[in-house]
């Protein structure tokens, strides 16, 4: 194997991150140790990338470690993937310290990590004031700092204070919502039993809906019992991605949530009939820091 210098090592645990071959990007980075050489801010916002895909809060602390241990300067970049790695693996708390500690360091990503970090956590209200701190302390908003916190008001049930957003995004911010600030507020109308409004709320979209607000609809409609509206839904969506297995699975369950067992039927013999089949699902374990791939056998 060529001596590679910290560039080379960065460049392509980069890419493998880029590709999410996280696992593989992490092995990247403890052979770049076993070659003892020393990484850069670079390197470090790379496999913390990794780390955050592969949801690994203890991995994510071991990198951190190596940061003090190897005395790498924390500019924006590498602050910022630490707060995203410590939110969305978990630590809230931990960014939120972070992100606190940057001052004039911090950036619109800085933000938006920490937000959406509190909105994956069930912690909207906390998301929502510090939106309001931001906009606050003069940092504009973009579109994907709503998208956090659409996401916020949607998993901690506030949904008047979402509508407000979604229609502050035009009026005061001059953004134009797209097609996820859309579904966001679809999740968030379903999310609440609000069916027939989110349902409303989709025919009067000026873009085109896309099948995942489609099966958002499908799942709440079978949940909140509006089957009839659930068996329309679903059918327009065959009808227009008709190999795409999920679509005929919704079905299938709405028609068992009526008890049209011969329906149900019909339904699961049309995907037999077109070769439709369950693929098998892989997970991961990870053991003393190391990512394993876990394939059942069918």
């Amino acid at each position: 194997m060529p001596k590679w210098d910290c560039v080379t090592w960065s460049a392509i645990i980069g890419g493998y991150a880029r590709l999410k071959m996280s696992a593989d990007a992490v092995q990247l980075f403890r052979d770049m140790q076993s070659h003892r050489v020393r990484p850069d801010e670079i390197t470090m916002v790379a496999v913390l990338s990794a780390c955050t895909d592969l949801g690994s809060l203890e991995l994510g602390i071991w990198v951190e470690s190596c940061i003090e241990e190897e005395m790498i300067q924390k500019n924006t970049e590498l602050y910022n993937a630490l707060i995203d790695m410590f939110a969305k693996c978990g630590d809230v708390d931990k960014a939120i310290v972070l992100f606190r500690s940057m001052d004039e360091k911090r950036s619109i990503i800085s933000w938006t990590s920490v937000i959406v970090g509190l909105a994956m956590h069930g912690r909207g209200t906390e998301a929502v004031a510090l939106f309001e701190e931001m906009v606050g302390s003069g940092v504009a908003p973009d579109g994907v700092v709503f998208i956090a916190l659409l996401s916020a008001c949607t998993h901690s049930g506030l949904v008047e204070q979402g509508r407000e957003y979604f229609e502050s995004m035009r009026a005061i911010y001059g953004i134009e919502p797209k097609i996820e600030h859309y579904g966001c507020m679809v999740d968030m109308l379903c999310r609440a039993g609000l069916v027939k409004e989110a349902f409303e709320f989709v025919q009067e979209m000026p873009i085109e809906p896309n099948p995942i607000i489609g099966r958002t609809l499908i799942n709440a409609c079978r949940a909140h019992g509006e089957l009839k509206l659930g068996e329309e839904i679903s059918a327009q969506l065959i009808k227009n991605d008709p190999l795409y297995e999920s679509n005929y699975v919704l079905l299938s369950d709405i028609y068992a949530k009526m008890s049209d067992w011969e329906k149900k039927r019909s339904v699961r013999e049309a995907m037999e009939k077109k070769g439709m089949k369950k693929i098998p699902g892989r997970s991961q374990i990870e053991l003393e820091n190391e990512i394993h791939k876990v394939v059942p056998q069918l």
